[in-house]
């Protein structure tokens, strides 16, 4: 295998003068592989492929989960789907996918996981927007913010940092409310437009800044306060680092810090907005403490209107949890996450 790769790289003109150089280091792991192999596996970088810092955040907020969120994190996401009810229902989608040769399990009320991923594309019935992509976690939101709520007509939303607007379509999907789906980049706004086409749903798209409500919030719309938020707020993404593997390295430690900061700031911009009785529904796709149950304790505090409600908190991410347990428990085959459901008391 050495002489194989010395070959290789004296024949690449690009390593032909690092050919000697290879050699020599490869020799000498083989000399010394036992010894190097113990020393990695004493390292937690090496052991589990993530930052220190990010081994010791995650040690310090779940002392006795800390290793499940990494060997999760190392792991393939399953490809799921949520299901359009306004078009079709679970079972009759299960059997869609069932004439195409494609095994998919019902987890949770509106999700699908297929059992082996697929493009987009050609994910039956996608284009004609039968379902969505969206993790089991994700999915959640929806459904918490609205409990309840099913039958209540007129209800004004807005869903701050919206894109790229599966959040939106699942509230959508599930009642007919007047919704402002907001975001910071219009390009994006693109993206939630393309969507809502796709699932046949509409909603008033903005592309603004939410941290400047007077920029995007005319002042004939003032007196009408909204009955429902949510702020799916910029994060770190530690909770869906197996959906997108470099974001360990990307991030720095002082990334928690300043999105924190950022979280709050939107947090109390948007607080105001809401009326008295109604609910904002706070999450991140975190696993960072400093970003979700932190961050919320934090709000609470210094809001005495602020009320927290029965809220699934941090979930956790876990290998090879049943499907069915996904809307009860906090472990599950989803991606991490945080919610926190709050009301606004009446003055």
């Amino acid at each position: 295998m050495v002489d194989q790769a010395v070959e290789a790289a004296k024949r690449h003109p690009d390593t032909r003068q690092q050919a000697n150089f290879i050699n020599a280091c490869l020799r000498r792991f083989l000399r010394e592989r036992a010894a190097l192999v113990v020393a990695t596996d004493r390292d937690p970088v090496a052991l589990w492929n993530h930052p220190r810092w990010w081994i010791a955040r995650l040690q310090k907020d779940y002392p006795t989960n800390w290793q499940q969120i990494l060997r999760a994190n190392n792991t393939h996401a399953p490809l799921t789907l949520r299901v359009n009810t306004r078009k079709v229902t679970v079972t009759q989608y299960l059997h869609t996918l069932a004439a195409t040769n494609i095994v998919g399990t019902q987890a949770g009320e509106n999700a699908v996981v297929l059992h082996k991923a697929m493009p987009v594309g050609s994910i039956p019935g996608f284009a004609q927007g039968l379902v969505s992509v969206q993790d089991a976690a994700a999915q959640r939101a929806a459904p918490l913010l609205l409990a309840g709520w099913e039958s209540r007509q007129g209800l004004q939303i807005l869903d701050a940092c919206a894109a790229p607007g599966g959040k939106t379509a699942h509230l959508l999907e599930l009642l007919d409310a007047r919704v402002t789906a907001l975001d910071i980049a219009p390009a994006r706004c693109e993206r939630i437009h393309q969507n809502l086409q796709r699932l046949g749903l509409q909603a008033h798209v903005v592309a603004a800044d939410a941290m400047s409500p007077q920029s995007w919030w005319p002042q004939q719309c003032q007196s009408e306060l909204f009955d429902a938020i949510l702020l799916d707020a910029p994060c770190t993404a530690s909770g869906i680092v197996r959906r997108h593997p470099d974001v360990r390295w990307l991030r720095r430690e002082s990334d928690v810090a300043r999105l924190a900061t950022l979280q709050a700031t939107l947090l109390a911009a948007l607080w105001p907005l809401l009326k008295p009785g109604g609910r904002l529904l706070y999450c991140t796709c975190s696993v960072f403490k400093a970003e979700g149950y932190d961050q919320i304790q934090t709000f609470v505090t210094h809001n005495t209107d602020a009320a927290l409600r029965p809220s699934p908190g941090h979930l956790i991410p876990q290998i090879g949890a049943n499907g069915d347990a996904v809307p009860d428990n906090q472990s599950g085959d989803h991606d991490g996450f945080f919610y926190a459901l709050l009301e606004k008391r009446a003055p």
